[in-house]
């Protein structure tokens, strides 16, 4: 018997930033198998640079992820931080426009994630094997601007509203907050290997409900 582990989401996923092997996507899957005692069987879907949009409509549109979300016992999403990326990048660094921007990104982000939960719920329904849904939060790329900080702790506070017996979210805003140096990679946005080793821990801690 082994259980089957989709991770689907954005460049966390793929473990941008780390060695590899060292991204949280096959730590946790090293802790997942010490914890249930059974192999574990990867399918890692991530895209660098995939936004809440571009994972619903792969959700909705691709037959592989439809199949890999419908077969996984276990699945985790990292999605949220390229939408407020691309935000902040379109205000172009204008205090100004900053805020104004970033509250319509959140608002397409929320309406996408809402959309991307439904869809989830959708694939699983009628599935008799029991399954798990780990949400993974987001810490601040941009900790030196107020809006990105609220940005991200509005996201978060979102995402946690999907937690039910099924779904949990892991909150690692205050794990990052202050110690962007030691935890993320010279590109000062993704996790270095000691960043996805704290994300892993966040998700082993979430416990694996009825999987075991």
């Amino acid at each position: 018997m082994s259980i089957q582990y989709t991770a689907i989401g954005d460049s966390l996923t793929t473990g941008f930033g780390a060695l590899p092997g060292n991204g949280f996507v096959p730590v946790y899957r090293r802790m997942a198998e010490v914890r249930l005692r059974v192999p574990i069987e990867l399918s890692n879907l991530g895209v660098n640079g995939l936004t809440t949009d571009g994972l619903e409509q792969r959700l909705k549109g691709d037959y592989n992820y439809r199949l890999a979300i419908s077969e996984a016992e276990l699945i985790t999403m990292s999605i949220g931080g390229n939408d407020l990326i691309k935000a902040a990048k379109a205000a172009g660094g204008r205090p100004g426009d900053l805020a104004p921007v970033l509250q319509k990104a959140l608002r397409e982000c929320k309406r996408n994630l809402n959309d991307i939960m439904g869809t989830l719920s959708q694939l699983k329904a009628g599935m008799r094997r029991p399954y798990i849904i780990r949400i993974v939060g987001l810490y601040n790329p941009y900790p030196q601007l107020t809006e990105a900080t609220d940005w991200v702790r509005q996201f978060n506070r979102y995402a946690a509203g999907y937690s039910s017996p099924v779904c949990r979210f892991a909150s690692i805003y205050n794990e990052f907050a202050g110690n962007e140096r030691g935890l993320l990679s010279i590109d000062h946005l993704h996790p270095n290997g000691r960043g996805y080793r704290v994300i892993a821990g966040k998700l082993d801690t979430l416990g694996y409900g009825r999987l075991g």
